[in-house]
């Protein structure tokens, strides 16, 4: 087996590209972060951190990192924990700095854990999502309300939503790099809102693929949940999507969370895959 390390997206889009495509929805992060690092490179902060491994039979693992995120890794086939610990070995002999590891649950494991013999530093398991696919939206279009683009003078709200759903999922938060991505989706016409008589509910499209595009940054404030508004904004976006021509959407949610969970197959999406998320401690 060998590692291969690749300069840019677009490269390693064309090596990889048929084995992601394969089963689109549950690589919907890799394929939609590399196209958003062909597309818009000037939105990451650091160069991207691109590899495979590979045997004489092709493709045994992908892995892709944009600092100061986590690597996202995907196995193909082949002997995975021979892969994982080569490109443990590659990573760690580059200086790559890398905290944690996310992707389908056996391969985030497996790296994990070859992370952990390699370095000698401990890991942590810090959340499972499953990945959702929706072909065809089941919940009837609600008879209050309607979606909306949210513009210019939106932003300040949709910043604060972004901020508290950050501390919500992962207990921290930046105010002032909310605001700019939220200033940045809005131009983009990413942004979407639910309105009944003011805005109650937000979701982003993003990630798009080749046949698919993904629904993200879903939150009702506390005091307006369990009114159906979350429902109403994501089926209507989805429904909004598919009919604009994408075969399917994608949606990552918490395993733990099952309120969420139920509306969302309530609308149609249907689960995919698991993916786990671990931590890698800086000391052993």
């Amino acid at each position: 087996m060998k590692v291969r390390t690749y300069t840019g997206a677009e490269v390693f889009l064309s090596s990889t590209r048929a084995e992601l495509e394969s089963n689109e929805a549950a690589n919907s992060l890799m394929l939609g972060i590399c196209g958003q690092l062909v597309r818009h490179p000037k939105r990451f902060r650091a160069a991207p951190c691109l590899k495979t491994v590979e045997d004489e039979n092709g493709l045994v693992l992908a892995a892709t990192m944009t600092p100061p995120h986590k690597l996202v890794a995907y196995g193909h086939g082949g002997d995975l924990d021979g892969g994982t610990r080569i490109l443990v070995e590659d990573l760690v002999g580059e200086g790559w700095r890398v905290p944690g590891v996310l992707g389908p649950s056996e391969v985030a494991r497996r790296v994990a854990e070859r992370w952990a013999e390699v370095t000698g530093r401990g890991y942590g398991l810090e959340g499972r999502q499953r990945v959702h696919e929706l072909r065809k939206v089941m919940s009837p279009v609600p008879e209050r309300g309607r979606l909306r683009l949210a513009m210019e003078a939106d932003v300040e709200l949709v910043a604060r939503w972004r901020y508290e759903f950050h501390k919500e999922i992962f207990g921290q938060a930046d105010r002032g790099g909310a605001v700019r991505a939220t200033r940045l989706r809005i131009e983009a016409g990413d942004m979407y809102l639910w309105d009944d008589g003011r805005p109650v509910s937000v979701a982003m499209k993003t990630r798009p693929t080749r046949k698919g595009i993904s629904v993200g940054l879903v939150y009702t404030p506390p005091e307006l949940r369990r009114r159906g508004y979350a429902t109403a904004c994501v089926g209507e976006l989805g429904r909004l999507l598919l009919g604009a021509g994408w075969e399917f959407c994608a949606l990552f949610a918490d395993v733990s969370n099952a309120p969420a969970n139920r509306v969302y197959a309530r609308i149609g999406y249907r689960p995919v895959c698991d993916y786990d998320e671990y931590v890698f401690f800086e000391q052993g």
